[in-house]
């Protein structure tokens, strides 16, 4: 008897020291975001997108659109296609012009051999704060909301996206470029950026499966080089005897998520004001998973289904929202002038001044 008591203390010790399930993943690597696939439209002209995250929204466009119009209703997760929108103090005609995302690559020389991710492809910013004395910030955000649950799709020669019955129903497109799955409670951030000596401070905002949003501040950007900021969550419960332990229905309960919605820079007023460059290559977490991994005695989607449709549902939704900011954008963008354009006969192009 004494035995058994003895194996049941032991094994309600271990239960303190054994932690959940822990998971690390990348949240986002932007050198997988290099704008690597050429879409030709007649209308506004080539333009070079990522084939990995490549979008079609033209099935939102109304009927007055032709199917050579529907065939470039596209756009992707390219970090050209990244947008920097400021606080509303500081959103002048000027200032958000000047406020912009673009690729860069890091050198790749034999004479810097301890160069950090030679090579690669990162996100660069530049942010044109104002000068005045007074508290700014700058958002740098993808250019649509990444949809959590789409099926991985490939774009064909003629244009048309497909989707492969494997991928079809798993809603994965996005996983790791923006979007983590099976995340219980966040433990670490860590966030690889290169400063360049600017005192403003950079934090990260995340959104969870209940649409809540979060934001992380990472630290300050007052350094030199490359430099791994790190976030600790300071509620992570360490001890599981500490925990509120309560048992959740498996099936057909989605296992939660998070979501990279963006990056925030600030700007204290007593700080210089003016253009801010700073460069941004991944962001990963660590994380207790929701759900323990690995393979059930039964494949409970696989017979009854539930999951699939009520991602389905959610795929679409996402995407309505995509597709009418990115339709009134590709509409802009054709009523735009460019220099190309012929001016008009019988009259004389005008000289800027």
């Amino acid at each position: 008897m004494k035995r058994v008591i003895a194996i049941i203390i032991t094994t309600f010790m271990m239960a303190g020291i054994v932690a959940a399930e822990e998971g690390a993943e990348v949240l986002i690597d932007f050198d997988q975001l290099s704008a690597d696939f050429t879409i030709s439209d007649p209308n506004i002209g080539d333009h070079q997108e990522n084939q990995r995250t490549i979008v079609d929204f033209s099935r939102e466009a109304g009927s007055t659109f032709s199917e050579q119009d529907r065939a470039m209703m596209k756009t992707s997760l390219a970090i050209k296609n990244w947008e920097v929108r400021l606080s509303s103090s500081s959103r002048t005609v000027v200032n958000q012009e000047y406020s912009l995302a673009k690729q860069a690559t890091v050198r790749d020389e034999e004479d810097v051999p301890e160069a950090h991710f030679r090579g690669k492809n990162v996100l660069g910013v530049r942010i044109h704060f104002p000068t005045e004395m007074h508290n700014a910030w700058a958002v740098i955000k993808p250019p649509f909301e990444i949809p959590a649950y789409q099926d991985k799709t490939t774009m064909g020669n003629d244009g048309q996206m497909t989707v492969t019955d494997e991928d079809r129903g798993k809603g994965d497109m996005f996983t790791n470029i923006g979007i983590v799955k099976n995340v219980g409670v966040l433990k670490t951030v860590d966030l690889n950026v290169h400063g360049l000596n600017f005192p403003h401070k950079i934090s990260i905002i995340v959104k969870n499966s209940n649409n809540e949003e979060q934001e992380i501040l990472m630290g300050h950007l007052q350094f030199d080089g490359w430099r791994k900021l790190h976030w600790d969550n300071p509620n992570y419960i360490f001890d599981v005897r500490n925990r509120n332990l309560i048992p959740y229905p498996l099936y057909p309960k989605t296992a939660p998520m998070i979501k990279l919605t963006g990056i925030r820079i600030y700007r204290d007023g007593m700080h210089e004001g003016d253009d801010f460059i700073g460069y941004i290559k991944d962001i990963s977490i660590t994380f207790d998973r929701a759900v323990k991994t690995g393979l059930r005695d039964i494949d409970d989607e696989a017979v009854w289904g539930i999951l699939q449709k009520r991602e389905e549902s959610r795929r679409n939704a996402e995407l309505r929202r995509l597709g009418n900011i990115q339709v009134l954008r590709y509409l802009e963008v054709q009523k735009m002038y460019h220099e190309d354009q012929q001016p008009p006969q019988g009259g004389q192009q005008q000289q800027p001044q």
